[in-house]
């Protein structure tokens, strides 16, 4: 079958041939449609991320959409390696897979279940949002912020705040509120903890390094004595550590948490992603993308995906690049 290979640790894909895989007890066979070029499936695909299984040659791709054998079509979620979603066929565990509402087509189902997921799972199975409650979106003008801010107000959130370095994007994202972040961190702080004054319940963080340093120093300082904060991390998008003082931690209820592979179990997240999917074709969520056919990439691994998510199709005709 045709597919995106990785041959080595570090290097991008090229399209070649792989062998098919075939089901074991418990495993799904699917025809694949659709598999969306994300963040996660760059860092697996490098043997960087911590989830990576490490194994060579592989087919590239955490997740994506297609058909079952009866014709019914399904989200999927990490195939059994060495195969990925960037082939012509998969096979995944039957607990791995949701679903797809019939309003909502492929290309557009497979760019929004990984970017949907970060919020969706950190609102629900760690945060435990409840209606009526403030949200801060740390980092709120990528794709995965954008969407965190509608699943929010879609969760029952009463007020959202959200940060970003533009203010004009910023301003086009549908929040009650914003804070731009900056690098002079005096300064940040201090926005931060007006933005704590009115009180916060839940962060969502896609940025981690110095914005989440200040943030939560200007929560421990700015919050009620009788609040408490759950502060789930998901992205690493200012870098992979932050130096936090101890004092923080005690002078408030802050619970610090993170929201990904290995903290959500992987049969909740597919059942979660089958939920988001089932709200997006209701709701309207929205992410840009451009679908590219699969053969092409090794010219579109490499380009900026900062107007919109690529999808890379497969078995069906997509417009060229």
């Amino acid at each position: 079958m045709k597919a995106a290979i990785v041959r080595a640790a570090g290097l991008p894909p090229v399209y070649g041939d792989f062998a098919e895989p075939i089901a074991e007890p418990g495993e799904t066979r699917i025809a694949v449609a659709a598999a969306a070029l994300s963040p996660l499936a760059r860092a697996r695909a490098s043997g960087a991320h911590y989830s990576a299984a490490g194994q060579y040659p592989a087919v590239v791709g955490v997740d994506g959409v297609g058909r079952l054998d009866d014709g019914r079509r399904v989200y999927f979620m990490l195939p059994r390696a060495p195969w990925g979603a960037m082939a012509e066929f998969i096979v995944a565990p039957a607990t791995q897979i949701a679903p797809l509402p019939e309003g909502l087509d492929d290309a557009t189902a497979a760019a929004l279940a990984n970017p949907g997921m970060s919020s969706w799972a950190a609102f629900k199975e760690r945060a435990k949002l409840k209606a009526g409650e403030t949200v801060l979106i740390n980092g709120a003008t990528g794709s995965a912020g954008r969407l965190a801010v509608q699943i929010a107000k879609h969760f029952g959130a009463e007020r959202v705040i959200a940060t970003g370095r533009n203010p004009e994007a910023l301003r086009s994202l549908g929040a009650d509120a914003t804070v731009t972040l900056g690098d002079d961190e005096d300064a940040l702080e201090d926005r931060f903890r007006q933005a704590f004054a009115d009180g916060v319940d839940v962060v969502v963080d896609y940025l981690w390094g110095k914005s989440a340093e200040r943030l939560l120093v200007a929560a421990a300082k700015g919050l009620r004595e009788d609040a408490g904060l759950r502060f789930v991390q998901v992205g690493s998008a200012s870098g992979p550590n932050i130096a936090l003082p101890s004092a923080v931690l005690r002078s408030k209820a802050i619970a610090l948490m993170g929201s990904g592979l290995g903290s959500v179990p992987r049969d909740k997240l597919a059942a979660d992603i089958g939920e988001l999917l089932q709200a997006a074709a209701t709701r309207g969520f929205a992410i840009p993308l451009r679908a590219v056919p699969l053969s092409q990439v090794e010219r579109a691994w490499g380009e900026s995906e900062s107007a919109a998510r690529t999808v890379f199709t497969i078995g069906a005709p997509a417009a060229k690049i």
